[in-house]
């Protein structure tokens, strides 16, 4: 799942006073947590979306037993049409979404009004993007590893656990305090925060989390390269260094591509791939310089054959997203073995020119804000925290066009 991008979460008309729901009869509520707590156990959910018909083709709530419809607010300010009415079930619970609640609530008061069981979304699909779910990998290592998910932007992070010290790979900034509680939950302290690169899809938490905890921030000595100029000390590392997390080593494993600084980290069986290698695509070329996505091809698909794929099969590949098409394991983690993608990838069986030729003509739009927010993990520019956060609302986009890269 992913979510919508920076200004498209202002709602397209505002209320005016007249419009706006009587507090006395305000119409029921449901949270973010509720609402992905009933779709996460499989039980049905009708939902109303009432953002632009643009906003919701970019993103929107999915899933298996998720039923949808999407009628812009804007064509509701006089009455329910006769159009949606027909559309929507009589026996079954609505729940209305617009950007941040405002809208959904008057959506929803009209539809009580007609007789519905409905209820619309707090916050709406800003409070969508502050879930966060966390699950632990059931791996073959000495140290617990922890997967964090955001549904609403398919953004990845890991925290490794071993012996009472912690490291976190690819944290996210509006997410700090998740990670300092699970290394507090496992008895550790967080003595490592590292990013694989230069993120284009959402604010690193990188430096943030060393800031409010002392612990020692790591990025790869090619993604340096690129301008990093933060206001803090630290570490780079390079292909074939290692790293010690309480009695575990994580392996640096440069693999270029996606960006020239991308690096994947290996402990034990699995492979932490970053933006390189994701379970259901590969990463997009282009994001770092769009004039040489055809050589940035090239790169990866050398980093894939070289580095990745030499890899045993039995290793976890651990990525950094998941997007609508990824299928979560039984734990409900986002993980597959290196067997597996070999077999049902198809862009890792295509010859060199192929795949360069596949993946440069088949990438999806860039990321919204992305320049910004790339500046932003150089340290060239300082959002704060609320800024920041609607900078990273949208659909991270940082895998190619996953059209035939399955079978």
């Amino acid at each position: 799942m992913q979510s919508l991008i920076g200004a498209p979460f202002v709602d397209r008309v505002l209320m005016s006073e007249r419009d706006q729901p009587d507090a006395a009869e305000a119409v029921d509520s449901i949270t973010p947590e509720t609402l992905f707590e009933r779709i996460d156990s499989g039980k049905d959910v009708f939902i109303l979306d009432v953002r632009s018909e643009d906003n919701f083709e970019e993103w929107h709530v999915d899933g298996e037993n998720v039923e949808i419809v999407n009628y812009p607010y804007f064509e509701l300010l006089d009455r329910v049409s006769k159009e949606l009415l027909t559309e929507l079930p009589e026996d079954e619970q609505i729940t209305v979404l617009c950007a941040k609640g405002g809208s959904s609530e008057f959506v929803a008061e009209s539809l009580e009004d007609e007789g519905h069981d409905v209820n619309h979304l707090e916050d709406g699909m800003k409070g969508w993007a502050r879930i966060y779910e966390r699950v632990e990998l059931d791996v073959d290592s000495d140290a617990t590893i922890i997967q964090y998910q955001r549904p609403s932007s398919g953004c990845l992070a890991y925290l490794i656990a071993s012996d009472g010290e912690a490291a976190v790979i690819d944290p996210l900034r509006a997410f700090t305090e998740e990670y300092i509680q699970t290394a507090q939950d496992h008895g550790a302290e967080l003595t490592y925060t590292l990013d694989t690169h230069i993120h284009a899809d959402h604010i690193s938490g990188v430096r943030d989390l060393s800031e409010q905890t002392g612990a020692t921030p790591v990025i790869p000595e090619a993604a340096a390269e690129r301008g990093v100029d933060y206001d803090l000390t630290y570490e780079t590392v390079d292909d074939g260094e290692t790293i010690t997390v309480g009695n575990v080593e994580l392996d640096v494993i440069h693999t270029p591509g996606h960006t020239t600084g991308m690096t994947a980290y290996k402990v034990a069986n699995v492979l932490f791939t970053g933006d390189g290698l994701f379970t259901e695509s590969v990463a997009r070329p282009d994001l770092e310089d769009p004039a040489a996505a055809s050589d940035a091809a090239l790169t990866l698909y050398e980093s894939l054959t070289d580095s990745v794929l030499s890899q045993p099969d039995e290793t976890v590949i651990a990525p950094a997203h998941f997007s609508d098409s990824a299928t979560p394991n039984d734990d409900g983690s986002y993980t597959a073995t290196l067997g597996e993608l070999r077999s049902t990838m198809d862009a890792l069986s295509m010859d060199e020119d192929s795949f360069v030729e596949f993946i440069v003509s088949n990438m999806p739009p860039q990321p919204a804000n992305y320049d910004t927010i790339i500046a932003t993990n150089l340290g060239q520019e300082a959002p704060d925290e609320q800024e920041a956060f609607e900078l990273e609302l949208g659909p991270n986009n940082c895998a190619a066009s996953e059209e035939a890269l399955t079978n």
